[in-house]
């Protein structure tokens, strides 16, 4: 019993500083924190959530980042949002028209709607705060729309790699790049054959430097160009 203790306690403190992070006060992230839920961990392996689940959890991402997809009728995937550290998913009266998937391991916090609404009426502080992160999801998806319909496929994975690197608080340096190439081109509307020869082309440019996992930015100002990158709209 006290290792289980132990355990949640650690638990907590870990999640009330992800929420403090992503900009919560110390006090509203407290009233998150004591709100009943459970740690869930989910591999990106299969769908956490699949299109049509009802809408009656909220969900915190305590580490690693969760993607919303929507599948065509062959069955083909695309990756219209992302959710990182301290961002998440809030319920609604509706069902899901997207999937709720894993880009990589990640630990979740998972709550009830009927649990979460009495906090926002509470805190009319945090009620403001969710809706300028709604304001701006909305803002992110208008950069995705143009991304995917009217960039070239450079510019899209550039794009990309420049808002990861923002939400990722990883600096103007180097990232641990999440995504596998089959995810960035699931987010970005191409084939992972056409990603991994933009990668592999911007390495040649001297844009990038691929070491494993990392990548290292060796012109940023250069990738801020190319894929008409300006971060104000990831302010909340």
């Amino acid at each position: 019993m006290a290792s289980r203790q132990a355990k949640s306690a650690r638990q907590g403190e870990s999640l009330h500083g992800t929420l403090v992070a992503a900009g919560i006060q110390p006090d509203l992230a407290d009233a998150l924190v004591a709100m009943p839920h459970r740690i869930v961990r989910v591999e990106p392996k299969r769908p956490f959530r699949d299109p049509g689940a009802p809408r009656t959890e909220v969900i915190f991402v305590r580490s690693g980042i969760l993607s919303k997809f929507k599948t065509d009728t062959s069955g083909r995937r695309h990756i219209v949002a992302l959710r990182f550290p301290g961002e998440g998913i809030l319920p609604a009266a509706t069902v899901a028209e997207y999937g709720i998937q894993a880009i990589v391991n990640s630990e979740l916090m998972v709550g009830k709607s009927e649990d979460f609404m009495p906090i926002l009426e509470a805190h009319p502080e945090l009620l403001r705060f969710f809706w300028r992160l709604i304001q701006r999801n909305e803002s992110i998806g208008y950069e995705w729309l143009v991304n995917c319909g009217r960039r070239d496929s450079t510019a899209r994975v550039a794009h990309l790699l420049c808002e990861t690197a923002v939400r990722m608080k990883a600096g103007e340096t180097r990232m641990v790049n999440p995504f596998t190439q089959q995810q960035i081109a699931d987010i970005t509307g191409q084939t992972s054959v056409n990603v991994n020869r933009v990668l592999a082309n911007m390495e040649r440019q001297g844009l990038i430097c691929r070491k494993g996992r990392q990548i290292e930015f060796t012109d940023w100002t250069e990738m801020l160009r190319l894929a008409n990158f300006q971060p104000q709209y990831l302010a909340i």
